[in-house]
């Protein structure tokens, strides 16, 4: 069906703290992610400049989704809504209200390092958990935490956040930063002391309602650094699990919460030295067993319990270098009624062996012509037939 565009008013660009509006249904189709419902008017901001889009109800219908096609708004909806009618919209202001907060944070962060660094913002996504900002240059985490710092103290000075259509002589005198060449009309988002940039998303009308402005992390990506944030009700909720936790982890360890690395480092050094001193009586365990057989044996196996793959690659090499068996095999049973299993001989290929036990005991792994090592899905009886019939 051809549909003649329409001109619609996008009240989240003049009334961005909008939660309720009515609205006329202009069209309804189904299509692929529901109903495709076009509005004359609406408060619903489509998905983009790496802001997700809003969701809430349009009648008794849930908005799943909000996208732009051209200059309509397509709002995906879980209910056909009837060509003509007068529908209520009420919008999901929590889930809108934290994106304008994640978004002027976003906004101060930018600019700042922009200012200073010259770095630009070359990817922006705003998800679930945390936010992300690409920078094509390099900053050390002293640095990042100079520019929270900074960001946070535009935060509490509640300046008031402008949003502008300047003309096109004013746009020319104008320093603003924009990720690609625009034309036409453009919208400049501006916060007095820390950005000036084209932006099409939504955002708190004072710094003061940001919040708090928060770092998670931050790596190396694509030749600039990827950080990770989080801004107002967002920043401390996830403030409020990591208290959480470093409570259960200071009972856990009966360390103070600013004393918790120390006690992790204890934890770390004792694990250490308890690791080195199992490792030398696990060998003085395997040196003991090994010399209960006899030497110069055709095919030795030997059936343990309890050993881990390495244990019993070490016991395997053991024997071998002993000389108690021209080929040898240690097994331990698994979780799974199997064996765990490490094979080796001075006579024979073990690679091409090893895909015909794998075949006879339903087995995985691999190895080379020396040695293998794998699982077997069989019985012990099973295991000894097959390597006295092949070795």
């Amino acid at each position: 069906m051809i549909r003649k565009e329409i001109k619609m008013e996008k009240l989240y660009y003049r009334i961005p703290y909008i939660r309720q509006f009515e609205a006329k249904v202009v069209s309804c189709e189904k299509g692929k992610k529901g109903f495709e419902v076009i509005l004359d008017r609406t408060a619903f901001y489509p998905e983009g400049g790496g802001q997700p889009s809003d969701t809430g109800t349009l009648g008794t219908a849930r908005v799943l989704d909000v996208h732009e096609r051209g200059e309509e708004v397509i709002h995906y909806t879980d209910q056909e809504l009837q060509e003509g009618q007068t529908v209520t919209g009420a919008i999901d202001w929590d889930s809108r209200f934290s994106n304008m907060q994640q978004h002027s944070g976003e906004h101060i962060v930018s600019g700042l390092i922009h200012g200073r660094y010259g770095y630009d913002n070359v990817g922006f996504h705003m998800g679930h958990e945390e936010m992300t900002i690409d920078l094509n240059g390099i900053l050390t985490w002293e640095e990042l935490m100079e520019i929270e710092k900074e960001a946070n103290e535009i935060v509490f000075a509640n300046r008031q956040i402008k949003a502008t259509y300047p003309s096109e002589e004013e746009l020319q005198k104008l320093d603003y930063r924009s990720k690609k060449e625009l034309s036409g009309r453009v919208r400049i988002v501006e916060v007095p002391g820390a950005d000036c940039c084209a932006c099409c998303g939504t955002h708190v009308e004072y710094t003061g309602e940001i919040g708090a402005v928060k770092f998670l992390s931050m790596i190396h990506y694509k030749g600039g650094v990827r950080i990770s944030m989080l801004c107002g009700a967002k920043a401390m909720e996830d403030y409020r699990r990591k208290t959480d936790q470093t409570a259960a982890i200071s009972n856990l360890l009966s360390a103070k919460p600013d004393r918790l690395k120390e006690a992790v480092e204890r934890l770390k050094n004792e694990a250490a030295e308890k690791d080195a001193r199992i490792g030398a009586l696990t060998r003085e365990l395997l040196n003991l067993k090994v010399k209960q057989y006899e030497a110069g044996q055709k095919l030795l196996l030997v059936f343990e319990t309890g050993m881990t793959a390495l244990q019993i690659r070490q016991f395997c090499d053991r024997l071998l270098e002993g000389g108690k068996a021209e080929t040898a095999a240690v097994f331990s049973e698994d979780a799974k009624g199997g064996f765990n299993y490490c094979a080796g001989s001075r006579s024979f290929d073990m690679r091409q062996a090893g895909k015909t036990l794998n075949g006879k005991l339903n087995g995985r792994g691999g190895g080379s012509a020396q040695m293998i090592q794998g699982t077997f899905k069989a019985s012990e009886e099973e295991i000894r037939n097959v390597f006295e019939e092949i070795f």
